[in-house]
């Protein structure tokens, strides 16, 4: 039978981040996990958008737990704060779903830090806030990080010459570079997991063609949305499955079920040979320390 959010379990004493959880997949996926008695917190950039999607599912679910706290995943200091607040409320971490990501910028733009926005955010903004998480998962029995890739990642490459479009700039390069370092960032992160005997996993995850805010900067993808794309709930459905299908052991990469997985339930698929590629992901890894500024401890 295909997977619906009716299998997920009660998740009662749950700490759930979701960031991006504003609007789209990160929303849907919110609601259905504070549905579950989650206590989700949900972080985003937009404090006006936050509360306002804590006010809706508050008001679908009034004994829901959720709460809005500030995060900008293109600004380090930003992410380190997020990370010092989160540490000092809590002490557990159960799921950490690093959700949130710009797409298709069409024109160059930096973080704060000076990097590729695209690059920046969707990486390194998630490489850096889970290393700041990460004393909290590893003291959380069972905790897992889901990282959201793409589709898009099947076109991806990696120029450590030009990570940051120092040389040329191209939207989608950026963009599938961004989504396939997701993903070397999550086998690498999982493998480092396992090779220190905890029982925390790294999975990865993709909505298929779901419509979102994300394509908002895509005059095509806004036309095509309306004809082809499936609902945001479905799209966070790969998501969710990541998160609390308990058979998951690490490292598993879910998207949808349907044709060239556009749609559909979710299940395990496949990501690319170069996603999987040991040497790249370990050098990825290096210069992503090198470029924030962390060190991880795993």
């Amino acid at each position: 039978m295909a997977w619906t959010t009716k299998d997920i379990p009660d998740l009662t004493g749950n700490v759930v981040i979701i960031t991006g959880a504003n609007s789209g997949i990160g929303f849907e996926a919110s609601q259905e996990l504070a549905k579950k008695n989650a206590h989700v917190i949900l972080a985003c950039r937009s404090r006006e958008k936050a509360e306002h999607a804590v006010e809706k599912i508050n008001s679908t679910h009034p004994h829901s737990l959720t709460e809005y706290m500030h995060l900008d995943l293109s600004d380090l200091s930003s992410v380190k704060d997020f990370a010092l607040e989160f540490n000092a409320k809590y002490k557990r971490l159960d799921i950490l779903i690093n959700n949130a990501g710009v797409m298709a910028i069409p024109k160059k733009t930096l973080t704060v830090d000076g990097f590729e926005m695209q690059f920046g955010t969707n990486h390194l903004g998630h490489f850096a806030l889970t290393h700041y998480l990460m004393e909290n998962i590893l003291s959380t029995s069972g905790s897992r990080i889901v990282n959201i890739s793409s589709i898009a990642h099947k076109q991806g490459s990696v120029d450590f010459n030009n990570l940051n479009a120092e040389k040329r700039y191209g939207a989608w390069t950026q963009y599938r570079l961004s989504k396939l370092s997701n993903l070397l960032f999550t086998y690498e992160l999982d493998r480092r997991l396992k090779r220190i005997g905890r029982d925390s996993m790294a999975v990865a995850a993709h909505p298929g063609y779901s419509a979102t805010n994300l394509q908002k900067s895509s005059k095509i993808f806004s036309i095509l949305n309306k004809y082809f794309a499936q609902s945001a709930y479905m799209g966070a459905l790969p998501t969710l499955y990541a998160a609390t299908v308990q058979s998951l052991k690490g490292g598993e990469y879910i998207g949808p079920s349907g044709l060239m997985e556009f749609w559909g339930n979710p299940m395990q698929v496949d990501s690319t040979k170069i996603s999987h590629d040991i040497k790249l992901a370990e050098r990825l890894w290096t210069v992503s320390e090198e470029l924030t500024k962390i060190k991880y401890d795993i």
